[in-house]
């Protein structure tokens, strides 16, 4: 999985344990995508502190995501609803077919 997008999804599952501060950080440089000298401006801090505060937040998540293991399992389910999406869209179109595609589709949503 790409960094950027790995680092999204421990985010959006651990985020909520990070502190404000490094929230704030955190979100300015992996959702708004700005660089370490626009976050330093805007936050009037310097261009280290903005560095190793990712780098303790990046630490902090993968440390949760090696322990609880969330998006790992976000991700199979995820990638099992495709698989199950797949094959009923192959299959006959009975009434048994179109629940489980309809099911599936709606778990895909909510993810």
């Amino acid at each position: 999985m790409e960094d950027k997008i790995k680092s999204g999804y421990l985010y959006d599952f651990y985020g909520e344990l990070l502190t404000d501060h490094q929230r704030r950080i955190y979100e300015l440089s992996i959702i708004e995508d700005l660089s370490l000298s626009e976050i330093a401006d805007s936050l009037s801090i310097s261009r280290q502190g903005v560095h190793d505060t990712i780098k303790r937040c990046n630490h902090i998540l993968n440390d949760y995501e090696a322990r609880l293991h969330l998006v790992e399992k976000f991700m199979n389910i995820k990638e099992d609803v495709i698989k199950i999406d797949n094959l009923t869209s192959k299959g006959e179109a009975n009434e048994l077919m179109t629940e489980i595609s309809h099911l599936s589709k709606k778990i895909l949503e909510e993810l």
